[in-house]
């Protein structure tokens, strides 16, 4: 298993060299090669761990100097942000990250001793979490050489700083990798603290007032996630004599009140990560980064790990205070921003919005902790990163075309921009068009709470669905309009490395509805196995393969019809338009005699449901809630 420190290494070598090359098309090749590479490692590792039978592998117990060299780089790490935090003055958010980072150095030099424990752990999560991360990552940093090539072009006032962003993409893949193979709970900190610092200084990458303000705010919601999974980590070390991950949700389950406290923590230090309410502010202000880092962000990696820590403690949170107050943080973020979602208009902020929403539910499953629950969270996760990823690259790719990313401006992309509109349409009905993925999946967790009496998760997961078909259909009906297209041609600019990365995302998106079925029976049935002992049949074989049909049949369907329509002259019925219709659906002549441009728009309801109306008091509430969870918990372990 030498892959796993190349894994973990190699993309921190490629960070050095993306900053140390300033050529752009040196430094392109090698984020070419660099990214190739890293995908090759994943599916090297995931080989190697077929090959060995797929089943839980536990490595490195003698890390003495690696224990070292991650202390070194975690004080390095704290000496870097508290030279931001002066430098833009926002000195408060400093004591976050030092009171951590010197919590972490006095358990390593002068705790108590522990038992010897495995700090590498392999299993199906693990697995699924390194694909995810490799694949859609490394495809990620592949069409960001393109895009921001043109990012520049056309935004002339921001520095060219590539060189910069790309040695970032590097360390936070290398980061993701070492967190989630970690069993260490004091490894686990120090990759934790590092996505939370390069996701900081991705969104603060133009330098613009705005983009400090916003990367301040994720840093800091960040790392006081970081502070609680630091004492959380300290408690549990003083307490039990170990740093073992899978120990402590051990020891939580057998009723360990020594472990309960723990768990609370990381769970909440999880949704800060995951940006749940109270802090899902942090993720809407990544919007001002470069679309690849909002990709990053919101899909492969960033959200994912602290829906990665959840999954890991379901087990001990079923049934729990912690659990059901984690569930219902979870369903309550899905349904209002479900909501919020609906008035917004910037594609980007629908996505973010969807994000937050999506991970919602996952959060809801992990809380829930049933097999079920955690059977339809993994296929959330997996469907939800290609889509998210999908989404924001074809958003991104589209904006550079059009020059914006208001959905409005979309109408009838079909037909004008046919190749990135087709990626757009495959990502949005991945999300929520029956009968894909992600619909199962909810189906599944709706199921589970129907079974367990959770009226309120119902409640939740029902309506927060409802919604959520909302603003998907308002956009999917923009792309396919045909009302009042625009005259002017519109030149598809996108770069053929943008173009191999959407192309690998869609076909991704179909196979993993046409293999639904395989990949239930063979991989997220025996990873439930792992979690909690046993595995249940959540749908039956049959059903599933009967779905993958109407799939196929779903996306076969519009397409031969749009190639159809290129070919054919329908006559379209005339419609109604307060005048005299000119005769091609676009325009009339009034009572007055006046010709009238028809355009057709979506509605908003941003003035009742907008974000500024809902957030605030929807925070307020959220806050209630875990401070009433941590005084329940500390009180029931005491």
């Amino acid at each position: 298993m030498n892959i796993i420190p190349f894994l973990i290494l190699f993309p921190f070598v490629m960070a050095v060299l993306m900053f140390c090359i300033r050529p752009n098309k040196v430094r392109n090749a090698i984020a070419y090669i660099g990214a190739t590479v890293i995908m090759g490692g994943s599916f090297f590792l995931m080989g190697q761990w077929i090959m060995g039978g797929c089943k839980p592998i536990q490595l490195y117990y003698e890390t003495h100097y690696a224990d070292m060299a991650i202390l070194c780089a975690e004080i390095i790490l704290m000496i870097v942000v508290t030279f931001l935090c002066f430098k833009y003055k926002k000195y408060w958010v400093s004591i976050l990250t030092i009171v951590p980072t010197c919590m972490m150095a006095y358990l390593e030099l002068f705790g108590p001793k522990t038992a010897e424990i495995a700090h590498i752990y392999i299993d199906h999560l693990s697995i699924l979490m390194c694909l995810i991360v490799g694949v859609i990552g490394a495809l990620i940093v592949i069409y960001a050489v393109g895009y921001m090539h043109g990012y520049h072009h056309h935004h002339t006032d921001i520095e060219d700083r590539r060189y910069y962003f790309f040695t970032l993409l590097f360390l936070f893949l290398g980061a993701m990798f070492g967190f989630v193979l970690s069993e260490s709970l004091l490894w686990i900190d120090f990759f934790w603290e590092l996505t939370s610092v390069c996701s900081f200084l991705l969104i603060g990458y133009t330098r613009e007032s705005i983009a400090i303000t916003n990367s301040f705010r994720a840093l800091w919601m960040n790392l006081l996630g970081g502070a609680a999974l630091a004492i959380g980590i300290m408690y549990f070390t003083f307490t039990e004599r170990n740093v073992s991950l899978h120990y402590l949700v051990k020891e939580c389950m057998a009723g360990n009140n020594f472990a309960i406290i723990p768990v609370a923590l990381i769970a909440f230090a999880a949704l800060t990560k995951a940006a749940q309410l109270p802090f899902s502010t942090w993720l809407i202000g990544a919007m001002v980064a470069p679309t690849p880092s909002s990709a990053l962000l919101h899909s492969a990696t960033m959200v994912k790990a602290g829906i990665y820590v959840l999954f890991r403690l379901a087990p001990a949170m079923s049934g729990t205070i912690t659990g059901n107050m984690i569930a219902f943080i979870g369903g309550f973020t899905f349904l209002i921003t479900s909501v919020m979602a609906i008035a917004q208009s910037d594609g980007k902020k629908v996505l973010a919005f969807s994000t937050i929403s999506n991970l919602g539910l996952m959060v809801a499953c992990a809380g829930m902790g049933r097999p079920e629950t955690i059977w339809a969270g993994v296929f959330l996760m997996i469907f939800h990163a290609i889509s998210k990823s999908l989404l924001f690259q074809d958003v991104g790719a589209t904006e550079n075309a059009l020059h914006s990313r208001d959905i409005e401006d979309m109408h009838g992309l079909l037909y004008i921009l046919p190749r990135l509109a087709t990626f757009m349409f495959i990502g949005i009905a991945g999300m929520f068009l029956a009968p894909f993925g992600m619909l199962i999946a909810k189906w599944s967790a709706f199921k589970a709470s129907v079974d367990s009496g959770n009226i309120i998760m119902v409640f939740f997961i029902a309506f927060g669905s409802a919604t959520t078909s909302f603003y998907w259909t308002k956009w999917m009906g923009k792309l396919v309009s045909h009302t009042h297209l625009t005259e002017e041609k519109v030149k598809d600019i996108t770069k053929k490395n943008e173009i191999i990365s959407l192309t690998i995302h869609a076909i991704l998106m179909v196979l993993l509805c046409a293999l639904f079925p395989l990949l239930s029976k063979v991989y997220v049935d025996p990873l439930l196995a792992e979690m909690f002992g046993k595995s249940s049949e959540v749908l039956p074989q049959s059903l599933l393969y009967m779905l993958v049909v109407i799939i196929l049949f779903v996306f076969a369907v519009p397409a031969i019809a749009f190639k159809f329509s290129r070919t054919q002259q329908f006559n379209r019925k005339l419609s109604y338009m307060n005048g005299v219709n000119t005769g091609e659906n676009k325009a009339f002549t009034d009572s007055m005699g006046e010709a009238k441009t028809l355009w057709l728009s979506n509605y908003y309801f941003y003035k009742m449901i907008g974000q500024r109306k809902l957030m605030l008091p929807s925070q307020m509430f959220a806050i209630a809630v875990l401070i009433v969870m941590m005084i329940m918990v500390i009180g029931g372990a005491a």
